[in-house]
């Protein structure tokens, strides 16, 4: 009865010891990350430990700003502050095009307002954000260096921010070519993916959208409507394939309002928030499988071995 005991107190102490890492992905997609706050929600009040973020685009600066330490109470205020009209107005500084119409020096004080001077040796857990490169045409993981910089880079839509020049790169928004960076996560040392997908699941994207305002010329929608098919294709080409060789252990794609995209949709907090929150509520058997080898199969084969030295070993 005392080495069943032992046994048994063993088993517990080494899956306690043993749990795999988390990592949590969030992607991309303008206002619509905002439910990437929602997903936060839940994963706090469960209790899923977290330990390694990537992200990009908007999933790269929620996840910034959860590696940095805010809760998600703490994101929820950051965004109803910073989508108040007055306050966007201040992050756009148009000018002269080159390669962008937006010159991004007000994004980038915002940037650092929330982060000050950090880098990301400074954050509380490790990160990594995603960036594309248009000198080489290569994908860029940021994961050294100023945290303001990085997400000025991961953010940078491209034909409206202007290009961020940094260390010899010219960046821009990592979407294209890894809007959902798994493999960036696995590269840290997360065991586990949990992969947050906001992207629009369609490709009627801001040209379409525009083309139900008759105050845009008719000329204008039709050359964005090319652009997003074609960003739309390459975006969706690649993603399937990076899903293919680095496939997340569980992948959430929230329900989220059609008429949120890029540029619109930011005073929809609330509803995004709670958008993320349900998707994610609705995968917590799938997570806590993850993150709990009591609830897996080998708990009840433990279970049933309890007399084996070797029980609490292989559960784990």
């Amino acid at each position: 009865m005392l080495s069943n005991f032992i046994q048994t107190k063993y088993r517990v102490i080494t899956m306690s010891y043993n749990r795999p890492s988390i990592g949590l992905v969030l992607s991309g997609g303008g206002a619509r990350g905002l439910a990437h706050i929602g997903v936060l929600r839940v994963l706090e009040r469960e209790g899923i430990p977290v330990k390694y973020l990537a992200g990009t685009s908007m999933g790269g600066l929620i996840a910034a700003g959860y590696a940095s330490g805010m809760s998600s109470y703490d994101l929820e205020e950051v965004a109803r502050v910073a989508v108040q009209k007055r306050h966007m107005l201040r992050m756009m500084d148009p000018g002269l095009p080159n390669g962008g119409v937006i010159r991004g020096q007000g994004i980038l004080k915002f940037y650092k307002q929330l982060f000050g001077e950090k880098t990301f040796s400074d954050l509380r857990l490790p990160l990594a954000v995603v960036a594309v490169d248009l000198n080489t045409y290569q994908e860029v993981v940021l994961k050294t260096g100023s945290v303001a910089m990085a997400l000025r880079a991961t953010t940078s839509l491209p034909g409206v921010f202007m290009p961020l020049m940094m260390n010899g790169m010219k960046l821009t928004d990592g979407g294209v070519l890894n809007n959902l960076p798994v493999d960036a996560a696995q590269s840290m040392g997360a065991e586990r993916i949990i992969a947050i997908d906001i992207a629009m699941n369609d490709h009627h994207w801001i040209g379409r959208w525009m083309a139900g305002h008759h105050w845009v010329p008719k000329g204008v929608t039709q050359t964005l409507e090319v652009i997003d098919d074609t960003i739309y294709a390459l975006r969706i080409a690649e993603q399937r394939h990076k899903l293919q060789h680095f496939p997340p252990d569980v992948l959430i794609s929230p329900d989220l309002p059609g008429n949120v995209n890029t540029f619109v949709g930011y005073s929809q907090v609330s509803e995004l928030i709670e958008a993320g929150e349900r998707a994610t509520e609705n995968y917590l058997q799938e997570i806590k499988a993850l993150v709990d080898p009591c609830s897996q199969r080998f708990c009840k084969q433990a279970d049933n071995n309890q007399d084996s030295p070797v029980s609490g070993r292989f559960i784990v």
